[in-house]
């Protein structure tokens, strides 16, 4: 044999050689618990450490089959449940806020660590508990009052409500807009006036009429509200509440051969009406609370660091989707007719078309550092007051303590 050809055998026998000393050689086995010991002798077995847990509670203002906010809020506890083998969670649903403390109290008692309270009546009940239990973390939705072991969190839809409002301007046939409010707070107030600037850009001489229903969940005031805006002219319909029971009306009048539309709120709601939901809000309170849970377990929150913690995640932290159906900002049925409305866009002079102008919208709004604002002035509010000097973005505290209708809007008195 040539020296290659040795040369070639000697590898061959080493690679043989290897492969039998791996399969033959004992493996370690990850330890998992002791085993038994036959020696007298034998050191004691070490503890296998237990995994720490995090105990979790959602204090919820609804039902968790409302299909709105409640239940958005549940699909947030569930997937953090599902996604950490370290956390344990429960709920307590349909709760008031002069039963918020005895709740608390009993969770307090069943050794719950972490609680979430998600209704902005909750908050003070929230803040004298947060008090009490300073050992406690606690995180309340919606609210700004915050403490020591108190913070505050929000997935907020302004920016989807004015894109919702673009497209309800491009598709109304009466020029008259309805809208259900379930109360008349900041957060309410803000979204539905995002809703009209988003209107009046694309319709000049549209009317955005709101309803105040005094309630969250109450499908019979929320159908009586639908029912009343479409008697008075409305044919496009949003809202601030936690039901389809809007979406399901539209629905029943574009069966009898009515033009009337509808765009969801807080969960995908296409399913509720395929012929006439447009678009509309969804929520992603997973990535909050994902965020939130794992800071606390890694002790990155404390009860002693929290009262400057205020989470207000926008499009561009994945806290909010547009459409009524997810990965579909807008229901296809919807496209051609939004192609056609040609609009100048406003700061360029640009003519495009609705649909064009909220992808760029949606676009613009959802990057690292927004390049557009729907709350820029000039903003004058529904008594021809300034509100926004022309070029000025209103700030937080401007859009969280919001008392004031849009100039197209008609709606009931305001606290300030």
């Amino acid at each position: 044999m040539t020296s290659s050809q040795w040369a070639a055998v000697a590898i061959i026998l080493l690679i043989v050689g290897a492969a039998i000393g791996y399969f033959a050689a004992p493996k370690k086995a990850a330890p998992t618990t002791c085993p038994p010991c036959p020696e007298p002798t034998c050191p004691p077995c070490p503890e296998v450490p237990e995994v720490k847990k995090l105990k979790a509670a959602w204090v919820y203002v609804g039902p968790i089959g409302d299909i709105g906010w409640t239940y958005a809020h549940n699909e947030g506890r569930e997937y953090v449940d599902n996604k950490f083998d370290w956390l344990e969670t429960t709920y307590v649903e349909s709760v008031t806020a002069g039963d918020l403390p005895r709740v608390i109290d009993q969770l307090i008692q069943q050794g719950y660590d972490l609680i979430f309270t998600t209704s902005f009546e909750f908050m003070d009940p929230t803040l004298e508990k947060a008090k009490q239990y300073t050992d406690k973390i606690f995180f309340h939705c919606s609210g700004y009052k915050r403490w020591k072991n108190m913070g505050t969190y929000f997935a907020d839809f302004y920016q989807i409500y004015y894109l919702n409002g673009l497209m309800a301007g491009a598709l109304t046939k009466t020029k008259k807009i309805g809208y259900v409010a379930a109360h008349t707070i900041p957060e309410v107030v803000r979204h539905a006036n995002a809703f009209a600037i988003g209107v009046k850009e694309v319709c000049p001489d549209c009317e955005v009429h709101v309803i105040k229903i005094g309630a969250w969940y109450d499908p019979t005031k929320a159908r009586q509200a639908a029912e009343t805006l479409i008697a008075e002219g409305c044919d496009v319909l949003a809202f601030t509440e936690d039901t389809p029971t809007v979406v399901e009306v539209a629905q029943e009048h574009w069966n009898n051969g009515e033009w009337v539309l509808a765009f969801g709120h807080y969960s995908p709601m296409k399913d509720y009406g395929p012929d006439v939901c447009v678009s509309g809000q969804i929520v992603h309170w997973e990535v909050i609370y994902e965020d939130i849970v794992t800071k606390v377990y890694l002790g990155i929150y404390t009860p002693e660091n929290l009262e400057n913690v205020d989470y207000w995640w926008l499009l561009k932290e994945g806290a909010v989707e547009l459409g009524c159906a997810k990965g579909e900002p807008i229901n296809p049925k919807f496209i051609d007719q939004l192609k056609s409305v040609m609009v100048t866009e406003k700061i360029t002079g640009q003519e495009m078309s609705v649909y064009d102008l909220v992808m760029l919208r949606l676009q613009q709004m959802t990057e690292e550092s927004p390049t557009f604002d729907p709350f820029t002035g000039p903003l004058y509010d529904n008594e021809g007051n300034l509100r926004a000097l022309p070029g000025q973005r209103l700030g937080h505290d401007d859009l969280w303590t919001m008392q004031w209708w849009f100039e197209n809007v008609i709606g009931p008195p305001l606290g300030g």
